[in-house]
């Protein structure tokens, strides 16, 4: 089994008891547009800052997780992509939203660990999110490669 099967399968049976679903994989989403946020709005130094003014942790972050990505399957990283460019276009956004970034991205921070509370509440409660937190740039990756197992394209 490939490394890539083992994250997605330890990634599958963590959440097969996943009791709501309907607040859980929103939390997904905000906790993971939050997370990139908060490093986003953390300071930079100036010599990353003089390469351009995208250059931040939130994106050095997101880099590292496209890098990641490929390493372990090109099919899904090509994939995450068009989700990368989007996490990276909305933190941008807010960024530019005068005096929103810390804020907003520590609501959606909290909003997460709520939906993410919320939907593994009947089995394993807070130390089923933190262990959601650990895989938070694994989920959407598990989401995608069930879309392409559905459509039946290798990854």
């Amino acid at each position: 089994m490939s490394e890539t099967d083992q994250w997605l399968d330890r990634f599958r049976q963590q959440h097969a008891r996943v009791r709501l679903r309907v607040a859980y994989w929103p939390g997904i989403a905000a906790l993971l547009l939050g997370v990139v946020g908060l490093l986003w709005a953390l300071p930079v130094p100036a010599e990353l800052q003089a390469i351009s003014p995208l250059v931040n942790w939130g994106s050095v972050f997101l880099m590292a997780a496209v890098i990641y990505y490929f390493i372990i399957s090109v099919p899904l990283a090509i994939g995450m992509l068009p989700v990368v460019l989007g996490i990276t276009a909305a933190e941008t956004w807010l960024a530019l939203q005068d005096g929103w970034l810390r804020p907003g991205a520590a609501l959606l921070t909290m909003a997460g660990v709520a939906g993410l509370y919320l939907g593994h509440r009947a089995n394993g409660g807070l130390r089923a999110v933190f262990r959601d937190i650990q895989l938070l740039m694994i989920a959407p990756l598990w989401l995608l490669s069930t879309l392409y197992r559905r459509l039946g394209i290798p990854h």
